[in-house]
């Protein structure tokens, strides 16, 4: 969340900054509330010092065997006053709160203006595109040619937007799983992680997928409620929740294969075709945890290692930086890495690679100590990559007239040595 303090005193600064992204803040009615807070406050801080000078006397009183009748009424009417004014201060302390989540993270002055991702703005490109043209099938044509991508069947046990795999296409998709996940421990020096698929509320206020977004979660009922992960981002930026850790020990690098569900709500009649948007999909998370003055940097290695990926893989791609219509809740800064979709004669998004600075570490009190300072974390997370996208990828760009698939080399490890998919 933005810092409170800011809040509280450069207020109009906010709303500017804010208005940038076209989120609102009402810094009147915040600035009431915080009136109503230091009262309150203050109430309850002389309330409780006269109940303790009070419980002092009685005890004086008790020794020397005076009357304690009248100091233990005032004790009663201190604690009833004191409980009403507690009342009243939680009640402030809870709307502030509610203000303080609700609110977007500030944005970088390097992300550019506009309403939405049409005015986002291409930073590199790399690789040649292939054409679309007759002879090039999308990843659905391709999959059911195969007979390995049955989405008949998914339907009938799930619903629409799941996938069956079957064969090669589904041991390529493990593949592409344990290809990034050793590229990013191997060579990029990330921890691996084995995450629960299932998180409590706090941990999504954490890293700000509730209070404002429960739609997008699949929620759990029952003994236990909960929800399932919609990105490997939440359980992994949550192991620095309530810790304060060594700056000595910064950054901390973590990489984990998990599920993501997401309920897609607000993408109704978006992407209904093949696997481009699922309930359920898998990624390669990368989070980084780090020092304030070296999240800069963090994102473009982070980013840079998500690339390296689709090179290795022999993906075209391109990197854009994400407008202040079009970058998300958490994120003061956001790279895009897309793809290109021969089927789809196009780039789209493989890989969202994001510094949200300190407001994330604010909602978890993720902090850390040195020698000469202390503070907040700053958090970073990136897809590296996308599996379900990269699969789509990979069919797209390396089929052949026959209707088989090319393997790229760096896949073969894991296809026991097979360099194509037949058709």
């Amino acid at each position: 969340m933005i810092d409170p303090k800011l809040l509280r005193e450069q207020p109009e600064r906010v709303a500017r900054r804010l208005a940038r992204r076209g989120a609102g803040f009402d810094a009147a009615a915040y600035a009431e509330l915080e009136a109503r807070r230091k009262r309150w406050q203050v109430r309850t801080e002389k309330l409780r010092a006269e109940r303790n000078k009070l419980s002092r006397e009685i005890g004086l009183a008790a020794r020397e065997g005076g009357d304690m009748d009248a100091l233990k009424r005032q004790v009663e009417q201190a604690t009833s006053g004191l409980s009403d004014a507690g009342i009243e201060l939680k009640s402030v302390l809870a709307s502030l709160r509610k203000i303080e989540l609700d609110l977007p993270n500030l944005l970088d002055e390097a992300v550019p203006h506009g309403a939405d991702e049409s005015a986002n703005r291409e930073l590199k490109r790399w690789g040649e595109p292939r054409p679309a043209g007759p002879d090039l099938k999308d990843h659905v044509a391709l999959g059911e040619a195969l007979g390995q991508m049955d989405f008949g069947a998914a339907a009938r046990l799930s619903g629409a937007r799941y996938t069956v795999l079957t064969g090669g296409l589904a041991m390529l998709h493990r593949a592409l799983i344990q290809f990034m996940l050793e590229l990013h421990v191997r060579e990029h020096g990330y921890t691996e992680a084995y995450v629960p698929f299932v998180v409590n509320s706090e941990s999504l206020v954490g890293t700000g997928q509730l209070p404002k977004f429960e739609q997008d979660l699949f929620g759990i009922e029952g003994e236990r409620s909960g929800y399932l992960v919609p990105t490997g981002e939440v359980p992994l930026t949550n192991l620095a929740a309530g810790q304060t850790l060594n700056e000595a020990d910064l950054p901390l690098k973590f990489a984990a294969h998990t599920p993501c569900f997401r309920s897609e709500a607000g993408a109704y009649g978006k992407d209904t075709r093949g696997m481009l948007r699922q309930h359920q999909f898998e990624k390669v998370e990368l989070v980084q945890i780090t020092h304030p003055d070296r999240s800069a940097s963090a994102l473009e290695a982070l980013t840079r290692h998500a690339e390296i990926v689709l090179e290795r893989l022999n993906l075209p791609y391109r990197r854009v930086v994400l407008c202040s219509g079009d970058t998300g809740f958490a994120s003061s800064i956001t790279y895009d890495l897309e793809v290109w979709l021969p089927g789809q004669n196009s780039y789209r998004e493989i890989s969202s690679c994001s510094n949200c600075k300190d407001f994330q570490a604010r909602r978890m009190g993720a902090r850390f100590k040195g020698k000469a300072a202390r503070g907040f974390v700053h958090t970073l997370n990136g897809s590296g990559v996308a599996a379900g996208r990269a699969l789509i990828a990979v069919l797209e760009n390396h089929q052949r007239p026959d209707g088989c698939i090319l393997i790229p080399e760096a896949l073969r490890p894991w296809m026991g040595g097979a360099d194509r998919i037949p058709a």
